[in-house]
């Protein structure tokens, strides 16, 4: 048995990339938003080559390094921030004696650093997204420009769509303005090398750190469980899910709702715990009653 679970949403209910964005950008929180929401329409709309979900941590980079973000104060401002969801401490360990536990995160490693210091979870059980901002050297005026295009980013809209994926009166120029900034400028700058070299464990890389935890631990797929919330955890909750595995939404998004074999509701993250002791006693068949006896719901 292995148990595979997202961080932001079923452990922690912090957004650590906008929270950064909102500590250091002016307006960061918009602009934060505006890079997420053209990153959902990249990978879900469009389905752009090359291009996977989760990849907005990628984009941000420059800008973060921009206004000043360094190693050390990533991890030190996630530690601090760190909220976990009620029941979290007790649930990882009781996870971890239960089964073979691996988190699989798209968020930067400092925040997954800070988690694992909080709670004592072990960091080798932990994929994340790797990054080294100190390792690129951003120029003066690289700098002035990234801050200018911050800003501009910001006073945009946030990009809306149709059902048929198609953009809303007004929304096609800043869309095409996005895809200059992130696809032109930056690789053409010094930092850009953010955007050449930074993979996010987000989308077909999260189905690939499940397979590398089952390396490790010797689970056969069938006997995995998935736990995730969001569009980047769909790979890896549609690989578990073919595999016979339980693949659980866990207060998640419609694209964790559509890709997962199971959705649990809850305040608590005891409910996690109570499905996995379920699942390894009983199977698929002891499933629900493991949700009752959490307090979830399907």
């Amino acid at each position: 048995m292995q148990i595979n679970i997202d961080c932001e949403g079923p452990i922690t209910q912090n957004d650590n990339a906008m929270e950064l964005c909102g500590e250091l950008i002016p307006q960061g929180e918009e602009f934060f938003a505006r890079v997420s929401r053209y990153d959902d329409y990249l990978a879900d709309i469009l389905h752009r080559p090359g291009y996977r979900a989760g990849d907005t941590l990628r984009l941000i980079l420059p800008f973060l390094r921009a206004f000043g973000a360094t190693n050390r104060f990533m991890e030190e401002f996630s530690e601090r921030t760190l909220v976990l969801l009620p029941g979290a401490a007790e649930m990882l360990p009781a996870l971890h004696s239960l089964a073979p536990t691996f988190i699989i995160s798209t968020s930067y490693r400092p925040y997954l650093q800070a988690l694992c210091r909080v709670t004592g979870f072990p960091m080798d059980h932990c994929f994340c997204t790797e990054v080294d901002l100190e390792s690129v050297p951003l120029p003066a005026q690289e700098e002035e420009r990234l801050r200018e295009m911050a800003r501009e980013i910001a006073a945009m809209p946030l990009l809306e769509w149709d059902e048929a994926g198609g953009l809303a009166s007004g929304h096609k120029e800043p869309f095409q303005r996005l895809d200059q900034i992130f696809f032109q400028e930056i690789p053409a700058m010094e930092v850009g090398r953010f955007l050449k070299e930074v993979r996010p464990v987000g989308g077909p890389e999260k189905a690939r750190a499940v397979e590398a935890g089952m390396e490790r631990s010797g689970a056969a797929p069938r006997h995995c469980l998935y736990f995730g919330d969001s569009i980047t955890d769909v790979e890896a909750l549609e690989l578990v899910g073919r595999a016979g595995g339980l693949a659980c939404s866990f207060n998640g998004n419609r694209y964790a709702l559509r890709a997962a074999g199971v959705a649990a509701i809850s305040g608590s993250t005891h409910l996690i715990a109570a499905v996995a002791q379920a699942w390894r006693a009983h199977g698929g068949g002891g499933l629900l009653q493991g949700l009752e006896a959490g307090g979830g719901s399907l």
